[in-house]
């Protein structure tokens, strides 16, 4: 090698290891981890705090995917105005990493647009993707994809939905995009028309989707809210496994994927123990699909979190394996830490106790996204 080579050489060294050593965050400096992730996978139980998962493993043959992941941390669930936050200021600290008011998706404490990491991801060449078992226009997805002042203007989130261009969707919420109150666009047939590939539940079964890899994908669930798995709802796993194994095909770059578990939350607002069981179970398969597809490779980064804890859940006297009785102090969210699983490149990060904004920054760190950005590179 030249020596004016070996020179550049060492000159770029120094410059990534101490130019991606400095925060640009209000958190303290994390070391980089010692292998960049290529892909991040970010599974959030919506809802789901420790007694949730204890009373899924309970009712599980004392087992759970969760217990694969080698590293565990707590993040502090409260937004900008409210020591109890709610779904959309909740995801929008994972996807922007700023605190923010309750309701607000994809937007700074002040109403200002705020960058997600799904945006930034698209900006750098990834591949990106979004499934949920509530309607794709919900407050935790619109968070990573759509900038609004109010979580519940469901038309506007779609309309967000079609400036960036995701490569995959997932969820319900049909009506929102071909049957509007508010305009008379029809956002089904707009993204036909940018070249996606979109189906729905009335089409055919998701099972039976084999995706292009040359072109993006939106598979509708459900008109409005999709079922509840007890009413026989089964494409959590199924969506999962499919999304990791399409993303992976469709950016050289590598991929963003988020997966919620949505109805863990209602559950809990119902306060019914014996449902929230059974969505904590349907979620504990997405994650051992998801956990599949990352330890066939070593390049895949898994975040497994919640954005609060709903209904202030406990396992009370007289409880057995298998036979538990529930308590509930509350029908609506609670403002107690939430645990963070990791496995795979830049896990480390993830130990200890922290601010919920501080997992879209160690996300950042994870990817390296302190590097230039480079033209998305897709798959031939």
């Amino acid at each position: 090698m030249p020596f004016y080579n070996r020179i550049y050489g060492v000159i770029f060294l120094l410059f990534v290891f101490f130019g991606c050593s400095v925060s640009k965050s209000e958190h303290d400096v994390v070391p980089l981890p010692p292998n960049r992730a290529k892909n991040v996978i970010l599974l959030i139980g919506d809802g789901m705090g420790l007694a949730q998962i204890t009373a899924a493993m309970y009712n599980n043959g004392n087992h759970l995917s969760l217990e694969k992941f080698p590293v565990v941390g707590f993040h502090k669930s409260y937004s900008a105005n409210d020591l109890i936050t709610d779904s959309a200021a909740g995801a929008t600290a994972f996807s922007c990493g700023v605190k923010t008011y309750n309701n607000a998706i994809g937007l700074s404490k002040d109403s200002l647009a705020c960058k997600t990491i799904l945006e930034e991801a698209e900006e750098r060449g990834l591949a990106t993707g979004l499934v949920a078992t509530s309607t794709i226009v919900h407050a935790t997805p619109a968070a990573f994809i759509a900038h609004q002042k109010l979580r519940v203007l469901y038309e506007n989130i779609a309309s967000d939905m079609l400036n960036v261009d995701v490569d995959l969707l997932i969820g319900g919420g049909k009506k929102y995009f071909d049957r509007r109150e508010n305009d008379q666009r029809d956002l089904y047939q707009e993204l036909k028309d940018k070249g996606y590939r979109v189906y729905d539940y009335s089409t055919r079964p998701l099972e039976e989707i084999i995706p292009d890899k040359k072109r993006n994908l939106v598979y509708f669930t459900a008109d409005n809210l999709p079922l509840p798995v007890s009413a026989g709802r089964t494409y959590l796993p199924i969506a999962s496994n499919l999304a990791t194994n399409f993303l992976a095909k469709r950016s050289e770059n590598g991929f963003f994927l988020m997966i919620e578990g949505s109805q863990i939350d209602w559950a809990g607002h119902a306060n019914e123990g014996e449902l929230l069981v059974s969505e904590m179970l349907d979620f504990d398969k997405a994650i051992n699909k998801v956990l599949d597809f990352a330890r066939k490779r070593d390049d895949t980064l898994v975040i497994v979190t919640a954005d609060h804890e709903t209904g202030g859940m406990s396992i009370n006297q007289g409880s057995v394996m298998g036979e538990l009785k529930y308590g509930f102090t509350s029908n609506a969210h609670t403002g107690t830490l939430i645990p963070v699983f990791a496995y795979g490149p830049g896990a480390a990060l993830f130990s200890g106790i922290y601010e919920n904004t501080a997992i879209h920054d160690k996300i950042r760190k994870a990817f390296g996204f302190n590097t230039p950005i480079l033209p998305k590179a897709n798959s031939n």
